[in-house]
C-alpha cells in the first residue's frame, strides 16, 4: 500500500531531484576519466569523441542535460522553500522546475543536431 505523503506531487519532485542527483554522480568519474585522457593520451580522447557524434549517444546528452537541468531547478525549488513561507503555489513551483529542465534540455539537443 503506498502511503498518503508518497502520493502527493512535491514528493514526486522531491524523489525527482534526488534520483536526477544520484545520476549526475554516477556520470561524474565517468566525465574526470575522458578529463584525464584529454591530459594524457589526446590520441585515444580523439578516437572516443568521433564515436560520440552518433545519434544515440547525442539522445543520451539529452538526457545528461535534462538530469542536470531538473536537479538544477528542483534545487532552486528546494531553496525557495528553506527562505521563503511556505505557500499554496509549490505544485506549481515544481511543475515549473520540469518544464524549466525540459526546455533548456530541448534546446540543447536542437543545438547539438
Amino acid at each position: 500500500m503506498i502511503r498518503p505523503h508518497r502520493k502527493h506531487s512535491l514528493w514526486l519532485a522531491y524523489i525527482l531531484h534526488r534520483i536526477s542527483g544520484f545520476c549526475l554522480a554516477v556520470f561524474l568519474p565517468f566525465h574526470f576519466y575522458l578529463l584525464a585522457l584529454a591530459l594524457t593520451e589526446p590520441d585515444r580522447l580523439d578516437g572516443f569523441l568521433s564515436w560520440t557524434d552518433t545519434p544515440i549517444v547525442k539522445l543520451a546528452e539529452f538526457g545528461l542535460v535534462f538530469l542536470l537541468a531538473v536537479h538544477f531547478f528542483g534545487g532552486l525549488r528546494l531553496m525557495a522553500l528553506e527562505f521563503f513561507p511556505w505557500s499554496t503555489s509549490q505544485k506549481t513551483l515544481a511543475a515549473l522546475a520540469i518544464a524549466s529542465a525540459f526546455l533548456v534540455a530541448t534546446i540543447f539537443f536542437l543545438q547539438v543536431i
